[in-house]
Formats: C-alpha cells, structure tokens, sequence
C-alpha cells in the first residue's frame, strides 16, 4: 500500500489575531509545521499548538523563516549567512522548549515563504539554513522542494531529507512553484486539489501551470492552512486518499 503524509502550516496567528484554525487541521493531518515567531507565531501559540499536536500524535515540525513579521516571511531578504543559520537554530530551539514540555520533540524543519523559495537555487542560503539545522540538531529531517540545494546539501550533510508537493499550488515546467504574484498561482478549486493530491500520492506526477505532466515525487503532501475552507478541503483530501487505499501517515 503506497503511503504519504499530510502537513500543514499551523501556529500563524500573533497575539489575539488567528489565521489557521489549528485544532481542526490537527484532526487531519499528520505533520504540523508550526511557526516559530519569525514571520508568525508567538510563544503562546507555539505552546497551545505543540499540546494540540502531542495530544493528537501528529508530529511537530520547526517552520523557520526570515525575520518578516509585517510581510508573513514571504518579502525577499538578504540576510549573511552565519545570522541565517543563528537564527534558524534559534527558532528550532525555541519550538523545542514547548515540544517537549508537552511530552513532544521537533520531528523536523521545514523553511516557509520566500526563504523556502530562495533555498531551491540559492547555494549559500541553503548551506546556511543546513547549518542552522546541524546546530540545533543533526538528526533533524528537512522538509523541502525535491531537487532543491536545501535537500541536496542537507543530503551530504548527514541530515535525512523529505521531499514534499503541493496540491493547490501551481508548478512551472522545471518543478519549482509559480510565484504567488502570477495569476493561477494558487489552485482555488477544491475538486482539482483533491485529485491533483491523489494523482501525486499515486504517481509522482502534476501537470505543470503550462499544461506538461511533470514528475514531482514526494514523501508528504502539504496542505495550506491560511486558505478559504481549508479544513473542509483537508478532510476532503483525507479522505479521498485513503478510499483510495493511500495510507496516511507521518514521515518522523
């Protein structure tokens, strides 16, 4: 039986303002890639999630990000590469005080938004967020784009590296995302996502935004949680991948 697991982004409120309903997704899925304050999340939020996600087993995850509040991590930033890695390892760190305070660990890390997109061609980015991630721990998985420097220099760094896709985001034809400033960018209709998460978790395989089947294999699915309906369509995808014989379980 083929097997995948389903993450989603979750923690990215501040103070009184929410964005994911995160007691609902963590119903769903079976990784949670919790924000560590740098461009959502505050301390007690990563607290309230990281209890949510021990009580429902599903695994927490470090998602580290430029420091970007005002832009939620997604403005392109310069940042030299020892205060990058410093400040992955910090953000790691400090998801991990709660993790296991609620009988927990950080399972992996996962980098969001444009440092997520920079680390896919970027040489000395990537090598920096690796570094971040060895100090922290050098056990820890990484989550990323397949085929990025991300998971090729975590690869010859010892670090184990998990390939994800995303169902309701569009691909060019060389398998990185379309920008989000691109129409067509974000797939909206929920029926198309739920059968592009099916044809991935069979296949391997998404048509690309220009219409080519491209290969696109991965170990996890990633499920937005900052979008319209999005636990209603979490369920749906559930669903739909395990009546059709996907088992759904966590990569960590």
């Amino acid at each position: 039986m083929t097997s995948i697991d389903l993450n989603a982004d979750l923690g990215e409120g501040f103070g009184r303002w929410r964005l994911t309903d995160d007691e609902r997704l963590l119903s769903v899925v079976t990784s949670a890639n919790v924000a560590c304050g740098f461009h959502a999340g505050d301390a007690a939020t990563m607290r309230r999630v990281c209890e949510l996600a021990a009580e429902r087993g599903v695994r927490i995850g470090a998602q580290v990000s430029y420091r970007d509040l005002a832009g939620f991590g997604r403005r392109a930033m310069d940042v030299p590469s020892a205060e990058l890695a410093a400040e992955v390892a910090y953000q790691i760190g400090a998801l991990e005080v709660f993790a296991r305070a609620a009988g927990s660990r950080v399972a992996y890390v996962k980098p969001h938004g444009a440092l997520y997109n920079r680390v896919v061609h970027d040489e000395e980015q990537a090598a920096a967020v690796v570094d971040g991630v060895l100090l922290a721990d050098a056990a820890l998985p990484v989550l990323g784009l397949p085929g990025s420097r991300l998971l090729d220099l975590a690869g010859e760094a010892g670090l184990p590296v998990v390939t994800e896709a995303f169902a309701d985001r569009a691909y060019t034809d060389s398998g990185t995302l379309v920008p989000r400033t691109l129409d067509g960018a974000v797939v909206t209709d929920p029926k198309a996502v739920v059968e592009r998460s099916l044809t991935l978790a069979r296949s391997g395989e998404i048509s690309s935004h220009s219409g080519t089947r491209i290969e696109v294999r991965a170990r996890s699915l990633c499920l937005h949680g900052d979008t319209p309906g999005a636990v209603e369509l979490a369920h749906r995808v559930r669903e739909r991948l395990e009546t059709s014989g996907i088992r759904v379980e966590a990569f960590a």
